[in-house]
């Protein structure tokens, strides 16, 4: 596997760092890396949507303190790749989400849901 931005310390600073703790990102203030308009990552799953209304997220966000002018991440909901209900944070940011919702009342069976982190 290639190490990027988003994967060069996997168990220390980014992914599954513990139960219920999931980084999309680095963990550790300061770190700083070089990304392009578009960049992004992901976390999904695949569930099963017969009979689901909305999903929900909860987590926490903190964005670095700078960033290039212009540019903001924006974290996101997707379904089966496209993007539903997104918030977008300028540099700075730190915020809980816990009302970030997608409708999916019209889905039904297997689709794969996840979590966005962009720069925009």
């Amino acid at each position: 596997m290639e190490l990027t931005a988003f994967t060069s310390r996997l168990g220390e600073g980014q992914g599954l760092l513990g139960p219920g703790v999931f980084v999309l990102g680095d963990d550790q203030p300061g770190r700083t890396f070089e990304f392009e308009h578009g960049d992004h990552v992901e976390v999904t799953q695949v569930v099963d949507l017969t009979g689901v209304t909305l999903v929900r997220t909860s987590m926490r966000v903190r964005t670095p303190k700078r960033m290039p002018p212009g540019f903001a991440w924006e974290v996101s909901i997707v379904v089966d790749g496209v993007k539903d209900a997104g918030v977008t944070l300028r540099a700075g940011s730190e915020r809980t989400l816990d009302d970030l919702a997608a409708n999916v009342s019209k889905l039904t069976g297997q689709h794969t849901v996840g979590v966005r982190l962009e720069l925009v």
